[in-house]
């Protein structure tokens, strides 16, 4: 069965584009949405998002845990942030690999964003038996596709509601009252 390469979700958060981009393009606050990370460090002297900064960052499902390595692909403030997945191992990313790309688009409509999350599988050297049956292992019964669309969902709806409660005068766009989308 050929496996799906591309999953993506979106939701409407009433903030400004640039407010919910400033939030999504920095990798050490990650772990405040996602259902498996915890958060980054970012290496290099330069902050703040910017093509070619160079990420790990720290993840686990259950009792698994691991670091994988990331390069910023795309920091377009208020409309785009992008990163490929390139390297991955327990405690440091030692094994280097084509892994994944994770992309954030960000549209204004009305005064609020739409944001979408898109995961694209990047292993596309493996055979997809093999990929299927490793999914299904690292998932417990999964495909990453079918994985991916629900940490996905679980990102986005943490983000909107953390977002959603700020102050709006923080951020610039932030708004009270009740959650769109």
């Amino acid at each position: 069965m050929p496996r799906t390469m591309s999953v993506s979700d979106s939701i409407l958060i009433r903030a400004a584009p640039r407010a919910v981009y400033a939030e999504l393009s920095d990798p050490t606050a990650m772990g405040r949405w996602s259902p498996e990370n915890k958060g980054a460090n970012v290496l290099g002297e330069q902050r703040g998002a910017h093509v070619g900064m160079v990420f790990e960052g720290r993840n686990e499902r259950g009792s698994f845990r691991w670091t994988t390595k990331c390069t910023v692909t795309a920091a377009d403030p208020g409309e785009r942030f992008a990163f490929r997945v390139h390297a991955i191992g327990a405690r440091r990313p030692f094994l280097p690999g084509a892994i994944a790309l994770w992309e954030y688009r960000f549209e204004d409509v009305d005064g609020s964003t739409r944001v979408t999350e898109t995961w694209t599988d990047n292993r596309r050297s493996w055979p997809d038996f093999l990929a299927n049956a490793f999914d299904r292992v690292a998932t417990r019964g999964h495909t990453f596709a079918e994985f991916q669309r629900g940490n996905i969902r679980t990102t986005l709806e943490r983000l909107k509601a953390a977002l959603e409660r700020e102050d709006p005068e923080k951020d610039g766009g932030v708004q009270d009252g009740p959650p769109l989308g």
